[in-house]
């Protein structure tokens, strides 16, 4: 009996090492994203308003890849929390072999999709390391403009560039991401290595009106002039 359960744990160690061992190139990651709405919403009447179990806001998101498509998509709960309205819920289809990025947005009950090309990012790779979700990853920097700077973990043991929301580019899957004040971060909480069904990867039909990034971007800040929280808006829309 001893020795067929030290049999049954060898096999065990080995089976681990050897999904750890292996360069991944399709599977499912869960990520948990947790966002400080003290610091999105910094308002002072905003705040008094925000109850304090209400600071942080959770949702899961999943991404679906192979070695050239993913497809990223909000894990609707059970039951709705009452915040729910405060966080945007993106879907986002990737296809690196075409430079093809589209983006399902609902804005308050209003659909739109964005579609355009890949994000090019300029990445600062540094020797910075931690472990998520059983993975070495290494930390990225990019500086998006003067004053706002994205961190990034990513592994390269998962092999496609993918990530959450629409970030990719480096070499390796994005496991972690996060803005420099902590106000948005990502983790992923599991990698799962199987290969997605075509249903999984496959883009959702396009609902409403189909815009680019720039054409949807210069009509919401027209829209959205002078109105409380207006900036905001449009930051949180064209984030990532």
């Amino acid at each position: 009996m001893k020795c067929g359960s030290i049999i049954l744990g060898l096999i065990a160690l080995f089976t681990v090492q050897s999904v750890h061992g292996q360069l991944v190139q399709y599977g499912k990651i869960t990520y948990e994203r947790r966002t400080n709405l003290y610091k999105k919403f910094d308002d002072e009447r905003m705040r008094q308003w925000l109850k304090e179990a209400d600071k942080i806001k959770t949702d899961k998101f999943a991404l679906y890849f192979n070695d050239s498509i993913s497809m990223f998509t909000y894990i609707t709960p059970e039951e709705q929390d009452q915040m729910s309205w405060a966080t945007t819920k993106n879907t986002v289809y990737a296809n690196s072999s075409s430079d093809e990025r589209v983006v399902y947005m609902d804005m308050w009950g209003t659909q739109l999709t964005i579609s355009d090309s890949l994000v090019d990012r300029t990445w600062k790779i540094t020797d910075k390391t931690r472990k998520i979700a059983g993975y070495e990853c290494t930390r990225a920097i990019w500086q998006k403009d003067d004053t706002t700077r994205i961190y990034a973990w990513f592994t390269t043991d998962i092999i496609p560039t993918v990530g959450p929301e629409s970030v990719q580019g480096l070499p390796g899957a994005v496991l972690g991401l996060a803005t420099e004040d902590g106000g948005v971060v990502f983790f992923a909480t599991s990698v799962d290595i199987i290969n997605p069904t075509a249903e999984q990867l496959a883009p959702p039909k396009k609902k409403g009106k189909d815009y680019t990034s720039e054409a949807l971007k210069v009509e919401m800040t027209e829209k959205l002039k002078g109105e409380p929280f207006g900036d905001r808006v449009v930051q949180e829309l064209f984030f990532w």
